[in-house]
């Protein structure tokens, strides 16, 4: 049977062959209005549920919970949040030592080949050498991005949506990590202006999330008997701490790594979990430390080396007096540069949104091999730039004197070594250097350190022409199919503007007192901060990379003025991402305006439900003929019918969303009956050709009677196979729905698939029971209902759902307020909220759709054209 792609919510509808496209493919076939507008958040991403089930399984794990069992879980949890991060770790120092290995080798060869060609007038041998290594590394990250797509790029948009709530397809998987892992050692070593920063996080997230599962869907022989933490809201919890560990792995910033996962990452935070995701931080930072410092400096134990990317210590030169770090008055040029960067952040973001679109349009749909290609062309393009670049663009400087013997400044760290190294002095003279060679014929982390603590000035035109290069060629990066990340590219960018800066002040203004190094690293910030708009978390990260507190304020102004600036203009560089994916993301918070609407207003009154004792045929049918992740648990309110057709206003302060549904779920009851002549039962197939009838034989009646009076629920069991006839009038065709709760899909199928059910003849206290840990356990991927081998059930047998289902959930009036309704759906991570009446009455239920800022804006308007 052909699904439809409506969404995951509770709304049913029937989606022709345009409403079936997702807007990513109207808007590839051009079907847009305008290029400019927004495209709406798709409804087959899949949210996820950070709320209990409360239902009797539940609670029977929490009987059997005592004191010292709750010590052994908690222990239990420690324990994976610090293997969690010093695998994180492990990750981070195998991407590191395979990329230092790749571009030694690379630019090693290389260079020996420029400096014999300079003399032999070969240097077209030497370009065509550093091309074969680049597209080759290319080649090789792309094609590990075909096995697995959703590995290409930063993997931050991603897993921001996956902590927001919302489920990515094969966002952590372990083959997603390595495919990560790998594509991006070989992007980064293919000389592409990417950096390994960004997939570190969501590396470590895709440990959170798996590890603490004990299996694997591409490892299916290794799975252990481990029964805990399998729900949503435990991967949450894990996969929190796992991205806060890979920013500590990429940065060596633990505390910058926990408020990253609060400020960019969870919607959901609670207050025990903050200090598991900072030790889970410090494991990824020490492992990573303890590795790299033992490999590149053979003192195993000293920690030398926090993270993979190191800005060294900031320090004015022992011989200059008059130097400071910063001073009050550069808080002024400080500001001035958080507005630039804010601008040209807001440029960046804009230039790349373009290039996504086209994309969209012009790549996505074709054949994989054409990504493949493009990704090359962006490889063959960057090599000529960069290798013309250094051989022509550049000027000759000359060398400090504490350039050319070593460089006090990093002195503690070993770092002089790093920068002395990375000088390149192609065709100039001794004691001069290329100053363009030694920013472009470097990995980006020297040539960071070059701006930051190179004692040797850079011309301001081969500051211009560098940051112009790089600058659009890393937008046109950002996007193609490889893993690719974006912190070092915005922070090499920015320090260039930075660097610039302080020469122009030095040349043209006379301040010779300004320290270089720290322009350069508040451009950084300024840059970085306009792209991506992070305030709290960006600044901790680059104090704790700086290892310089007294940073703290320049860098804290400065990012926020960036974010300040470019969101006048768009958004943050993810959150452009997340938008163009059509996820549908949920804010902080609502606009004002939004209260003008309440809860009746944005709810779906058309409801697919259930009740407390229900047919197999009946659940099949609701199954194979909706796409919805959970359902009202009702009973018919038959006591109440006769107030409610009167008008009563207690029972009727709902009732024009009682009325609109009326038809919609006659017109479900049908299309489900004619839907079981499928059914794989000849019985069941016998029973839908048969006409019903509107009145019920009286040994039907008394049957039912008899079964109403041997159940031992509160719940009265309605007779599962009366459905609305077309000669029903439209008091017999829709009554009240009392609500008692909500059941899952997943339950359901989990239900059907071991069978837990009873016949007439028995009471519903003789169906089997199942524990919480049978209910769990194809966690995350339960089985569909379209391949459960339906002909080995009984399609007269009956299913008890109210022990499994969640009898108390959050559920809101009619009557509340937006603005209600978004932070009890937002901070409790809610998938479902039913929206009921002042007598217990279900008239609609709310989704994470409902919610987005599209849909608030689209009802916002309806309701202006109401009044």
């Amino acid at each position: 049977m052909a699904r439809c792609g409506c969404g995951a919510g509770l709304c049913c509808c029937c989606c022709g062959e345009r409403e079936s496209r997702t807007p990513e493919e109207l808007t590839i076939l051009g079907e847009t209005h305008e290029e400019e507008d927004e495209i709406l958040p798709r409804k087959d991403y899949e949210s996820l549920d950070y709320d209990r089930c409360i239902n009797d399984p539940y609670l029977e794990v929490l009987e059997g919970m005592d004191n010292k069992k709750a010590q052994r879980y908690e222990a239990v949890k420690w324990v994976l949040v610090f293997a969690i991060g010093v695998c994180t770790g492990l990750v981070g120092l195998f991407v590191d030592f395979f990329v230092r290995l790749f571009t030694q080798l690379k630019f090693r060869l290389v260079q020996s080949s420029v400096e014999e060609c300079s003399e032999k007038g070969c240097l077209a041998l030497s370009l065509l050498e550093l091309l074969g290594f680049n597209l080759t590394f290319v080649f090789l990250a792309s094609l590990l991005v075909l096995i697995q797509p959703v590995a290409a790029g930063s993997g931050i948009p991603e897993i921001k949506c996956y902590l927001n709530g919302v489920k990515v397809p094969g966002v952590v998987r372990l083959r997603t990590v390595v495919c990560k892992a790998m594509g991006v050692l070989f992007s980064v070593a293919g000389g592409l202006f990417v950096g390994k920063e960004g997939p570190m996080i969501h590396s470590g997230a895709v440990v959170g999330a798996g590890l603490p599962q004990f299996q694997s869907i591409s490892l299916r022989k290794i799975q252990f008997n481990f029964p805990y933490f399998r729900s949503d809201r435990d991967k949450r919890d894990f996969v929190s701490a796992g991205a806060a560990a890979g920013v500590a792995a990429a940065f060596g910033a633990p505390i910058g790594g926990t408020l990253f996962s609060l400020e960019e990452g969870s919607s959901f935070w609670n207050q025990g979990l903050t200090w598991k995701v900072l030790f889970c931080s410090m494991a990824a930072t020490f492992t990573l430390n303890f590795f790299r410092s033992g490999i590149q400096f053979g003192s195993w134990g000293s920690f030398q080396l926090p993270g993979l990317l190191n800005f060294g210590e900031f320090k004015c030169s022992e011989s200059d007096k008059k130097c400071h770090l910063w001073t009050a008055v550069d808080l002024g040029f400080f500001i001035l540069m958080g507005i630039v960067g804010g601008l040209l952040g807001a440029t960046f973001n804009c230039l790349n949104k373009r290039l996504a679109r086209y994309r969209m349009r012009n790549v996505h749909p074709k054949p994989k091999l054409v990504r493949v290609l493009e990704s090359l062309l962006v490889s063959l393009t960057t090599t000529v730039v960069v290798f013309v670049a250094s051989m022509v663009l550049g000027e000759c400087r000359q060398m400090s004197s504490s350039s050319h013997s070593g460089n006090d400044t990093l002195s503690l760290q070993d770092m002089s070594e790093d920068i002395n190294s990375s000088i390149k002095t192609f065709f100039c003279p001794n004691e001069t250097y290329n100053d363009m060679a030694t920013l472009f014929f470097n990995p980006q982390e020297s040539a960071i350190l070059q701006l930051f603590h190179q004692d040797g000035t850079f011309s301001p035109v081969t500051l211009s022409l560098f940051f112009l290069l790089y600058f659009l060629l890393s937008c046109w990066t950002y996007g193609i199919s490889v893993p690719s990340g974006l912190f070092v590219p915005s922070l090499l960018c920015g320090a260039a503007f930075g660097r610039l800066v302080a020469n122009l002040l030095k040349s043209y203004i006379g301040l010779d007192h300004i320290y270089s190094g720290t322009f350069a690293l508040i451009g950084a910030a300024a840059f970085l901060g306009g792209v991506v708009r992070m305030t709290i978390s960006l600044t901790v990260i680059l104090i704790e990379s700086t290892n310089e507190i007294t940073y703290g304020l320049p860098i804290m102004i400065t990012l926020m003025v960036a974010k300040w600036t470019g969101d006048f203009f768009n958004k943050g560089i993810y959150d452009i991402h997340v938008n163009l994916r059509g996820v549908p993301l949920l804010e902080w918070e609502t606009e004002v305006e939004m209260d003008k609407l309440r809860a009746s207003d944005i709810m779906e009154p058309n409801l697919t439900y259930v009740y407390p004792h229900t047919r197999i045929q009946s659940l099949v049918s609701i199954l194979r003929t909706t796409v919805h992740h959970a359902f009202p648990v009702v009973t018919e309110n038959r006591g109440n019918e006769r107030e409610f057709m009167k008008g009563n206003q207690l029972i009727s302060n709902n009732i024009k969303f009682k009325k609109s549904s009326i038809l919609t779920r006659a017109g479900e009851q049908r299309k489900r009956s004619q839907s079981m002549k499928s059914y794989p039962s000849s019985e069941l197939r016998n029973m839908c050709d048969e006409h019903i009838a509107t009145e019920e034989p009286p040994e039907k009646e008394d049957l039912l009677q008899q079964m109403l009076e041997r159940r031992y629920t509160p719940y009265p069991n309605l007779y599962p196979d009366q459905s609305p006839s077309e000669e029903w009038t439209m008091e017999e065709r829709f009554r009240p729905l009392t609500f008692h709760g909500l059941i899952l899909r997943s339950q359901l199928v989990t239900l059907l698939d071991r069978g837990v059910c009873y016949s007439e003849s028995q009471s519903s206290a003789s169906q089997p029971r199942l524990s919480h840990a049978e209910m769990s356990e194809d966690y995350p991927r339960y089985p569909d209902i379209h391949d459960l081998d339906l002909t080995l059930l009984n399609p007269r047998m009956i299913v008890d759902v109210t022990p499994y289902m969640n009898p108390s959930p959050f559920t809101v009036s009619p009557n509340t307020h937006v603005s209600q309704v978004f932070n009890l759906f937002r901070t409790m991570g809610l998938r479902h909220l039913p929206v009921v009446n002042a007598v217990g009455e279900i008239v609609g239920i709310i989704t994470r759709h409902n919610l987005t800022h599209e849909f608030l804006q689209a009802r916002l308007r309806q309701h202006y054209q109401t009044i």
